[in-house]
Parts: C-alpha cells; sequence; structure tokens
C-alpha cells in the first residue's frame, strides 16, 4: 500500500483546509485509518483516527475543531480542519494500518 497526502498550505488562523490521503493497493477498508502531526521539533501526535464502519477518535487538540472521514470507494481518507491556529502548524502525515504517507505541510500564520 502507498499513501499520498495532499492539501496542506499555508493559511491565516481562523481558516480552514482539507487534507486528503489516497491509497494505492488492494486494500483499504479494512484498516483504520490515522491522522497524525509533527510540529517542528516535537514528536509526532496522534490528531483522529476512522475505521470502517464509522468509529472515530481525536486528540483534545483536534476536537471540536477538525473532521476524519473516509470514502472506501475511492480508497481515501479526509481530514476537514476549521478554525485553524498558529499551534496547528505541523507535517501531517496520514497512516493506513502500518502504512505511512510522505505527509504535507499546514503553516498556520497569526
Amino acid at each position: 500500500v502507498q499513501l499520498q497526502a495532499s492539501g496542506g498550505g499555508l493559511v491565516q488562523a481562523g481558516e480552514s483546509l482539507r487534507l486528503s490521503c489516497v491509497a494505492s493497493g488492494n486494500s483499504f477498508s479494512g484498516y483504520t485509518m490515522y491522522w497524525y502531526r509533527q510540529a517542528p521539533g516535537k514528536q509526532r501526535e496522534f490528531v483522529a483516527s476512522i475505521i470502517t464502519g464509522g468509529g472515530i477518535a481525536y486528540s483534545n487538540s483536534a476536537k471540536g475543531r477538525f473532521a476524519i472521514s473516509r470514502d472506501n470507494d475511492k480508497k481515501a481518507g479526509y481530514l476537514q480542519m476549521s478554525n485553524l491556529k498558529p499551534e496547528d502548524t505541523a507535517v501531517y502525515y496520514c497512516r493506513l494500518g502500518t502504512f505511512w504517507g510522505q505527509g504535507t505541510e499546514v503553516t498556520v500564520s497569526s
């Protein structure tokens, strides 16, 4: 499985971004999809996860502002981020089971 993350960019505080993660390969629906992020100088941290059937979890920092979703037919996962804050600045990574994408950079200016 290969994962391609996209959708990052430079936005101002309060704005929104939608990250996408598209998978290649035969397997998708059976895996949990995750989003993680790594800010400069910090460890990678969990952001959100979703399993087929809808079980969803969020970190405290993401709860209420971010929404994770997936489309198994398209073999894609999404992270809708709203009301972005400068502290959300990080490289965002998607993960499908044990497979990792390459990351997409999000920069939020104040």
